[in-house]
């Protein structure tokens, strides 16, 4: 079963560790990303970037940052194939942000097409 693994940590995180620990964290990233049960993934652009559509009374409303005013953004997302949950949470605790104050909330994707 495929599962999307979303990646919510506080911008910046990564580059305000210590440099050790910086590099660390991108290897631990990276072994991620060549594991056999990764599908893909994406890092998105800064929050500041993001747009939101609404659309209410027939009006389209566009807001320019986040849906949410939170400290933690989703940063990326991966989808990965698991044998099952548990396969799955091992992955997501393998993600750096998990790790330095962050959340990797991991669903189970759809098998039907949506759109």
């Amino acid at each position: 079963m495929q599962y999307a693994l979303l990646i919510y940590a506080e911008p910046g995180y990564l580059e305000a560790l210590p440099e050790a620990e910086r590099e660390a964290a991108y290897e631990d990233l990276l072994a991620v990303s060549v594991d056999d049960r990764f599908v893909t993934g994406v890092r998105l652009q800064q929050v500041e970037t993001a747009t939101c559509v609404r659309v209410h009374g027939g009006r389209t409303l566009l807001t320019d940052g986040p849906f949410a005013d939170t400290k933690e953004v989703l940063g990326g997302f991966c989808v990965v194939e698991a044998a099952d949950l548990d396969e799955a949470l091992e992955l997501a605790a393998r993600v750096p942000a998990a790790r330095f104050g962050g959340t990797v909330e991991v669903r189970p994707l759809e098998r039907k097409r949506v759109m």
